[in-house]
């Protein structure tokens, strides 16, 4: 039998929604509960398990006690060995947690190591095992700049089902990044490169590294921002702008204060609120009739909506149409892209093929693209 190591981090991604933008540290993780966050990353990590019921015979999932994995594989049916039990924490688990456990997966010389969580438990999983494994991600945090993920927890499980029965046994070195939490609040992006981890690779079900904007974009997103402020607002309707350098272009013209990394609110060309949380933008779409939606791709690697910016959940995307939406997109993240399709991953299927399709892009001043959005692993056009 293949043996499949499994680490969940229970609380990556909890500080998404709450718009805290991050989850390290105990107190942080006390805040987001406090704001009622809630786990998602076991949800997840189950949407790819599920993609391995048809060799569940032939493996045996090495994991730990509850939350960190025991819980979903039994949930699903599998042979299950559960390692360090009465010895790491079952729900909040801290970082000594996951190297701990990535230690005891090395030892266990597991076949490969599947991982829920984000850039942080990247770089933990790093620390642990280096390129002693074959390692991979799934998409659980909410600061996902690294390039050991699965492009949705989906195919994560189909990259390692693929793996793990001989189909595919490509295997590359990927980059773990990670950006300081701290500065991140404050609106400054300072990523750092940990190390690199071995992971099965297929281009389509793996997602890019993250890639920053050059200063000689300023000028493009100024023209960008130009044309939304004359062409697109409309009077009484209610903008919601998503985070992202190109997109805070609009704020810059209008002359507002703005949070670079959070979820502001303006109407009538004035700020309502900044940096909202899910719920904060759920009591505010109700309020307003008419209502916009501007956001950008992550550049390198095209997440539109479900990365870096969960604030705008599902729910909150029920508020809106395809109509409704302003993509702000310049020419280099287009080309940075080299033809491959915007990706959403919001974790609710009917959310993501309700905006998946061919979309208007921004990308100057009267100016724009056709662009095909998918559902990663789905290339549904409508």
């Amino acid at each position: 039998m293949k043996k499949l190591g499994l680490i969940i981090n229970p609380i990556a991604g909890m500080g998404g929604k709450v718009g805290l933008k991050g989850t390290d540290g105990l107190s942080i993780l006390s805040r987001a509960l406090e704001m009622g966050a809630a786990p998602h990353s076991p949800g997840r990590a189950a949407a790819a398990l599920k993609q391995l019921l048809s060799i569940k015979e032939q493996i045996q999932i090495i994991t730990f006690p509850g939350d960190m994995g025991e819980t979903v594989a039994k949930q699903w049916g599998f042979s299950t060995q559960t390692l360090l039990k009465g010895i790491v924490s079952e729900k909040n688990t801290t970082r000594d947690d996951t190297l701990r456990a990535a230690k005891e997966l090395l030892d266990q010389k597991v076949d490969l190591l599947l991982f829920a969580g984000g850039d942080g438990t990247a770089r933990d999983i790093y620390e642990s095992v280096k390129t002693n494994l074959t390692v991979l991600g799934i998409p659980s945090g909410v600061k996902i700049h690294s390039a050991v993920f699965g492009c949705s927890p989906q195919q994560a499980g189909e990259l390692a089902l693929l793996y793990l029965n001989g189909s595919e046994t490509r295997e590359k070195s990927a980059e773990v990044m990670d950006i300081d939490e701290d500065l991140f609040r404050k609106g400054i992006v300072t990523a750092k490169l940990y190390g690199y981890l071995k992971i099965p690779f297929e281009k389509r079900r793996v997602q890019r590294l993250k890639a920053g904007s050059s200063i000689s974009e300023e000028a493009l997103h100024q023209a960008i921002a130009a044309h939304v402020v004359t062409n697109e607002m409309n009077s009484d309707t209610l903008y919601v702008i998503g985070p992202g350098t190109t997109t805070r272009s609009v704020m810059t013209v209008l002359q507002l204060d703005y949070s670079l990394l959070g979820v502001d609110c303006i109407v009538n060309k004035r700020l309502v609120e900044k940096d909202l949380s899910e719920e904060a933008l759920l009591k505010l779409c109700a309020q307003y009739e008419k209502r916009k939606l501007i956001i950008t791709p992550i550049g390198g690697q095209g997440f539109l909506l479900g990365r870096g910016n969960q604030q705008i959940s599902s729910k909150v995307l029920r508020f809106f149409s395809r109509n409704d939406i302003l993509v702000l997109c310049t020419p280099a993240k287009l080309h940075a892209l080299e033809g491959s399709p915007l990706l959403i991953d919001t974790g609710d299927s009917s959310i993501d093929q309700k905006f998946s399709g061919y979309m208007r892009l921004i990308t100057g001043y009267n100016e724009y693209v056709m662009y095909n959005v998918v559902v990663p692993g789905l290339e549904n056009v409508h």
